[in-house]
């Protein structure tokens, strides 16, 4: 047997030669794709030197001669850091992923030539100012720079997929700004949800499911259900066009903001907050920098790919930003010419389709050839949808839905605006900015060192007609005048504000406009709870501080949970004596228990799981398995259930009684049952003993890598995983999606970015994201702040000693290229 023991350590020695082998190659490839952040490079399209200093979190500080080199340098640091996110996003925007993906991405990119972003950033470039022309050019250079003198190794998603870096274009800046304002809109997907409902719910009992804002009536519309009554194969096919799009807003994912003047702070300068929620990415979506040049010093969150700070401050100013959520997206169902489908029905008569030819190249597979039509209205995406001949009405006529949208414009001037509102001074130039503000509207707060504080919702929102009886919620006859939109609200009449005489502004997603506001911008605001906990929290403390601040950033108090958790307590359940031992311990906890969502505690996740069993047992049956699970990634099922719960004999008896049950139903079996299908859903997931359960545990955030995020083998690598509090209404938000069964509690939906200002000293500023600068998995900064995010702490950028002229350990210094 001695030939088996020199076999096996003959194996043994091979193992560890591949071991030994595989950690020098990790620690030479960690050690060579570091980006360098020293010496002297020689670049091409640079006017002047450029200093590029990295501070201690890795956070780029540039120093130019110019705005333009600022910009340049900024690309350059951006590829350097992020060049694998940045190319993904280049290829979303022109709808060209299953060139590197294959076919498993050729729907979304169906969808997306259909929309036609990256057409239409070439005309907006095409009207472009000179300044915004140059601005982007400047980027675009800069970026193409570190891709053709870099010496290091790929990030690892180029060697894993076999693909090499293009360069960079300023429509892509362009079309990644219209992108964002996809990811920040999606009412589109409510109306054709509104239409799937439709087929099997009057519209009077859709507006029970699709609750009103708190405290008001739904809108009044007309019986669209008789509209769409033969229409089903045409709902059904744009449930599936919504499946090929990308990820827009869903309900519940907002942001907050808040600004107080001097008079309520310990330095008597304004203070500012802000932190948008998104979905969580790893690499996240946002990088910190400053730049300093003549007429430019700014520091905060850019997003790579643009040459501005979206969201920060300058030398005077600081601004924050949360979503306003308006209805700027309508559906148009097109009627066809009987037989001539190259036609469609317009107010005026028939008119022919715009059409052009998409050619998209998928890896393995043979090209796909794509025709697109358009409307007067928008490109048709229901075509995006196969087979749809079947989608026939009344009298043999055949339709379509096309699709209106306000980013989708030529003459949208939204990253004009971003670059003046880096550079302004004060309250005029801050606003003069805004009016270039397009897409998405925005609820932006701002102070200033001069002691004032404003709001602006600034955007294009739609004007509809007075007889237009759809209001925007489900699609309407594209034939018919009357739902066409007019215009837009005017500048001066979007809502604003500016030292208002109580010093505070808070924007929380919440209805932002008085009940008798001349013009509609959206009947589904966010229900208000985070507005509500952070008014309460700002009233209580007379003087606030970077501290007090954070302490309100950091809150998990839902009032959401205090509003629905009376209902299961006084419920027959929570009082039930034979109940097993530990339900009703569990039960006697929730009693105690003050709705703080806490990653260490049960109740939250307790209280969580019967909620959701409660929203199955409300609207699956009635709703249908299909829509209901639309329901739960799309929607706010909270308020539905609170209106049905408070009214058992009204809105109950018809929500809370099951068909062929007998006898009837009531909200309390409701209650019941879905407390035992929650008890039994833990068990199953986490256990007998309740003891252990954890929220944190359940409730991670997890920070998901495009396109590895999903492959499980890869996940591990590239995707960030952290534990958290929070819920989808509490001011430190925590969005989970319902719809995913095999992880429903998950963390998806957080605070992307964190920022605190104070005007007394905008040097002290605090950031933080959810991931770190670098966009390298094999590199430490992929994943260096995210215990730190998930643990609400912070980092300051201020201003780094005087930048030496000379190379320096921490200092890359740029200089133009002799000329040949």
């Amino acid at each position: 047997m001695r030939w088996f023991g020199r076999l096996a350590r003959f194996v043994v020695g091979l193992l560890v030669l591949a071991v030994a082998g595989a950690v020098g190659a990790l620690v030479w490839y960690r050690h060579a794709a570091q980006p360098p952040a020293s010496g002297q490079e020689a670049l091409a399209g640079l006017r002047g030197q450029v200093a590029v200093v990295r501070d201690g979190h890795g956070v780029p500080h540039i120093r130019a001669a110019s705005k333009a080199d600022a910009w340049f340098a900024l690309g350059y640091v951006h590829a350097q850091d992020r060049l694998w996110q940045m190319q993904m996003n280049k290829r979303v925007v022109a709808g060209r992923l299953a060139e590197i993906l294959g076919p498993s991405a050729l729907d979304t990119d169906k969808f997306l030539r259909t929309l036609g972003v990256r057409r239409n950033a070439e005309a907006i470039l095409a009207q472009a100012s000179p300044e915004t022309r140059a601005a982007l050019q400047a980027y675009a250079d800069g970026v193409n720079a570190w891709i053709d003198h870099r010496k290091g190794p790929l990030p690892p998603e180029f060697l894993l997929l076999r693909a090499q870096p293009e360069r960079w274009e300023p429509a892509d800046t362009l079309g990644w700004q219209t992108m964002m304002a996809w990811d920040l809109g999606g009412n589109w997907t409510q109306e054709t949800l509104r239409m799937r409902l439709a087929q099997v719910l009057p519209v009077a009992r859709i507006s029970e499911l699709l609750a009103p804002y708190p405290g008001e009536q739904p809108v009044r519309t007309m019986d669209y259900g008789h509209l769409y009554k033969q229409l089903a194969p045409l709902a059904n096919a744009m449930a599936s066009v919504g499946d090929k799009a990308p990820p827009g807003y869903v309900e519940g994912m907002g942001s907050n903001n808040w600004v107080v003047s001097g008079a309520h702070t310990q330095s008597g300068k304004p203070m500012l907050a802000n932190d948008p929620h998104l979905g969580l990415q790893a690499p996240a979506l946002w990088y910190f920098a400053r730049m300093t040049a003549p007429g430019l010093d700014v520091t905060g969150a850019t997003l790579p790919g643009m040459p501005l700070v979206v969201l920060g401050h300058n030398d005077r100013i600081a601004w924050g930003l949360t979503n306003t959520a308006p209805d700027v997206q309508d559906l148009y169902i097109e009627r066809l010419r009987p037989g001539n489908d190259t036609q469609y029905q317009t107010p005026d008569g028939w008119a022919a389709f715009e059409t052009r030819t998409e050619t998209i190249r998928v890896k393995g597979a043979p090209d796909v050839v794509l025709k697109v039509r358009a409307t007067r209205h928008g490109p048709v995406i229901s075509d995006v949808a196969e087979p749809l001949s079947a989608a026939a009405g009344p009298l043999g006529a055949q339709y379509v839905v096309a699709f209106q949208w306000t980013a989708l414009r030529p003459d949208d001037r939204t990253f004009q605006a971003g670059l003046r509102m880096n550079e302004a001074r004060d309250w005029a130039g801050f606003t003069a900015a805004l009016r270039d503000f397009h897409s998405p509207q925005q609820n932006i707060v701002y102070a200033d060192v001069d002691g004032n504080i404003g709001f602006y919702a600034p955007g294009r929102v739609p004007l509809r007609r007075a007889d237009n009886d759809l209001k925007g919620l489900a699609p309407a006859p594209g034939w018919d005048a009357r739902y066409d939109w007019t215009g837009f609200i005017p500048f001066e009449a979007l809502p604003h504000r500016y030292n208002p005489a109580d010093g505070v502004i808070v924007t929380a997603n919440q209805r932002i406009v008085a009940p008798d506001y001349p013009y509609f911008i959206t009947s589904e605001w966010t229900v208000p709870y985070r507005f509500d906990r952070i008014q309460s929290l700002l009233a209580a403390t007379p003087r606030h501080s970077f501290d007090s601040f954070a302490a309100i950033q950091k809150d998990v108090v839902s009032l959401a949970v205090r509003d629905a958790l009376p209902l299961l307590l006084a419920a027959p359940v929570g009082r039930d004596a034979a109940r097993p031992e530990r339900e009703r311990a569990l039960l006697e906890a929730l009693r105690k228990w003050d709705g703080t969502m806490d990653p260490a505690r049960a109740e939250p996740l307790v209280v969580t799981a019967w909620l959701r069993e409660l929203s199955r047992r409300l609207f699956e049956e009635k709703a249908g398995e299909a829509i209901f699970v639309r329901l739960w990634e799309q929607r706010n099922v909270q308020q539905p259930m609170l209106n049905i719960l408070r009214d058992p004999r009204t809105l109950g008896a018809f929500w809370c009684d099951r068909q062929h049950t007998r006898p009837a139903e009531t909200c309390d079996d409701a209650i019941a049952d879905a407390w035992t299908q929650a008890m039994a859903d833990l068990s199953r997931r986490y256990g007998d003993d309740a003891a252990r359960w954890r929220w944190g545990e359940a409730h991670t955030a997890r920070s998901e890598h495009k396109p590895f995020g999903k492959i499980a083998h890869l996940s591990p690598l590239f995707n960030l995983r952290v534990p958290t509090g929070g819920d989808t209404y509490t001011v430190n938000v925590g969005r989970h999606n319902l719809r995913d069964d095999k992880a429903p509690f998950e963390n998806t939906h957080a605070a992307s970015v964190r920022a605190l200002y104070d005007l007394a000293n905008l040097e002290a500023s605090r950031f933080m994201d959810s991931t770190g600068q670098s966009g390298n998995a094999l590199l430490p900064r992929y994943r260096d702040w995210t215990g730190k995010w998930a643990a609400v702490e912070y980092v300051t950028i201020p201003p780094v000693p005087s930048l030496p002229q000379q190379a320096a350990p921490d200092t890359l210094i740029l200089v133009p290229a002799a000329k040949k």
